[in-house]
């Protein structure tokens, strides 16, 4: 595994699947720079390829904040054209977590603002420390969400609840986000790796192939018509009707032990 400057992996549970990916710039509360754009789609293209992936944790370096969205500081006095080259590189990232294979879990240990909580919608579930603050400010300082906000936060609560805090900009509780079913669960801060840990590993022991097939199904899914979507989950159901997996979920379970996946 490579080192990066402004993110790095931890693969101390990689025998049970799980891979940790970490953004790591906790004196600029985790805002995302150019770099760190850079190196997550790099970093991310090498995690989908690893053969004992099954789920990806993303979360932030230290206890204050996930991710805070754009930096700043680096933005200012960019022209026009330095301003959209950057922001075609942060389009990427975004895509390659939502475009991820297996299923990411954001571990959200403070704030989540702007980009920070697009990032967190791009991902499939999401766990709050209870003191984290999620919101999309971007209206504040005259632009919109260009990460997916506008998109994705419709989809995971009420529209009306989504315009809310879309027009106001308004920052989002934690105990309010798993409320509106923003999130997934709430923790205290100290337990936050350790719960979001457990799903991930109780997800990881499942069939590889299902887990891809499953999000697959569910992301084309939701954009489609019923009929279509239906389509889309019965090609994705063969896919694993007619893997050795399939066998091999049947036999250890007449046998009652434990599956031996092989992801084919």
């Amino acid at each position: 595994m490579k080192n990066w400057e402004t993110i790095k992996v931890d693969d101390s549970y990689a025998e049970e699947n799980v891979y940790i990916l970490k953004l790591n710039r906790p004196d600029a509360m985790n805002a995302l720079n150019t770099k760190m754009a850079v190196e997550l789609i790099d970093c991310l293209g090498i995690l989908k390829r690893l053969p004992k992936l099954r789920v990806l944790i993303l979360t932030g370096s230290g206890s204050k904040s996930f991710c805070v969205g754009g930096d700043l500081k680096e933005r200012k006095g960019m022209t026009q054209e330095e301003w959209k080259d950057q922001h075609d590189i942060f389009e990427e990232a975004y895509a390659q977590i939502r475009n991820f294979p297996f299923p990411v879990i954001a571990a959200v240990n403070g704030f989540a603002l702007g980009g920070g909580l697009e990032m967190v919608l791009s991902c499939d579930l999401n766990y709050v420390a209870e003191h984290a603050k999620l919101g999309l400010p971007e209206v504040k300082i005259g632009i919109i969400p260009g990460a997916g906000g506008t998109q994705l936060l419709p989809r995971a609560i009420p529209v009306a609840i989504a315009k809310e805090y879309l027009f106001s900009g308004r920052q989002i509780p934690a105990e309010k986000a798993v409320a509106t079913g923003l999130s997934n669960g709430l923790y205290q801060a100290e337990r936050l790796m350790e719960e979001t840990m457990q799903v991930a590993q109780e997800i990881a022991r499942n069939a590889p192939l299902s887990l891809k097939s499953i999000k697959q199904s569910v992301e084309r899914g939701l954009q489609a018509d019923l009929h279509s979507a239906l389509e889309i989950e019965l090609d994705q159901y063969y896919k694993c009707a007619n893997s050795r997996d399939r066998q091999e979920g049947v036999d250890a379970f007449n046998e009652k032990r434990k599956p031996a996946w092989t992801g084919a």
